[in-house]
């Protein structure tokens, strides 16, 4: 039994090793473009050669890519349950969720027990249900939600900006859009406005609605409301300009998705083939295929293919999984 335990042990170092590499590589690439898009300029540098509306411009950049740089810290060091439920959209707190989490727990162990599962088995469904389901439930939410809210975000500007170019104030043009849309960007837009009329700054407001929904799109949105507040700058423009380039963005999604189905079909049938075959050879000749998990040296390669099958779709998910 310790050679069985130090073997899958020792394909569970390579297996992490292997994917903390490919981590490393991916991270380091996606810093090299970050430096090349930040740039290195300083605006106190030649302030005093500016005048002062582009002087109020260049500070508010630096202030904008210290937030960015904030947030890739942040993201870093990972998201919080509250940023979580905040980004689901749900009106829980913290230990809420968590008592709802050990419900669950508790419901999936009876039913284990009742199922007459081992030890080791209970103990692992403990974990899985208590730390890891409600965790996925709440980032799956979160991703539904956002999706939502980026299908509607085109359209949404098209009307603040047809409403900005009749004359109305840009508080009144985002409580329309809060009127007249429904679901994610009815209910952002809505929060927007309200934190307005209780004296918080627009741009403050639009910044915490950037938090809430973490895509670049909103942070553009955010970016230009910030700058029409402190400069006084055409707007309705700038909304344009977005909302096309968000429409492009979507049709690059698209045509990177059509590229790469080929590869994800693939990805799924090899990951796929193995478990079917095991449970054909299983129900054909169940003999031969019980030697995997009976047999010591059989546990030790189904072990060490496990964890290689695992290590293989990390890898080709990270080859083919393309952000726009």
């Amino acid at each position: 039994m310790l050679a069985i335990f130090l073997s899958i042990l020792i394909f569970m170092v390579f297996g992490v090793v292997a994917s903390f590499i490919i981590l490393s590589i991916e991270a380091q690439k996606k810093k090299r473009l970050m430096k090349v898009v930040r740039g290195s300029y300083d605006p106190q540098a030649d302030s005093k050669k500016l005048s002062y509306r582009e002087y109020k411009k260049n500070e508010l950049a630096n202030k904008l890519k210290k937030e960015t740089e904030e947030g890739d810290e942040k993201e870093k060091s990972g998201v919080s349950i509250s940023d979580m439920i905040m980004q689901a959209g749900l009106e829980i707190s913290d230990q809420q969720f968590w008592v709802f989490s050990a419900i669950f727990a508790i419901g999936a162990l009876v039913f284990c027990v009742l199922a007459g599962m081992s030890t080791f088995m209970l103990i692992m469904v403990g974990i899985i249900s208590f730390m890891g389901i409600p965790r996925l439930t709440l980032k799956m939410m979160a991703s539904n939600r956002q999706k939502k809210f980026l299908e509607e975000f085109p359209d949404a500007l098209e009307s603040m900006r047809r409403l900005l170019k009749s004359g109305m104030p840009v508080s009144e043009a985002i409580k329309m859009v809060a009127r007249e849309y429904s679901g994610p960007i009815g209910e952002e837009m809505g929060h927007i406005f309200d934190k307005q009329k209780i004296g918080v700054p627009l741009t403050e407001a639009v910044l915490e609605t950037a938090r809430r929904i973490p895509l670049t799109e909103v942070q553009m949105f955010a970016t230009a409301v910030a700058i029409q507040t402190q400069t006084g700058s055409s707007l309705s423009e700038v909304l344009e300009n977005l909302a096309n380039l968000i429409r492009a963005r979507f049709r690059l999604k698209r045509k990177v998705q059509a590229l790469s189905a080929e590869a994800k079909s693939s990805a799924a049938i090899i990951g796929a083939l193995p478990v079917l075959v095991g449970l054909g050879m299983y129900f054909v000749s169940r003999e031969y295929i019980e030697l995997l998990y009976t047999d010591p040296t059989g546990k030790v390669l189904l072990g060490g293919a496990i964890v290689w099958m695992c290590v293989g779709i990390f890898v080709m998910r990270q080859m083919i999984n393309f952000k726009v």
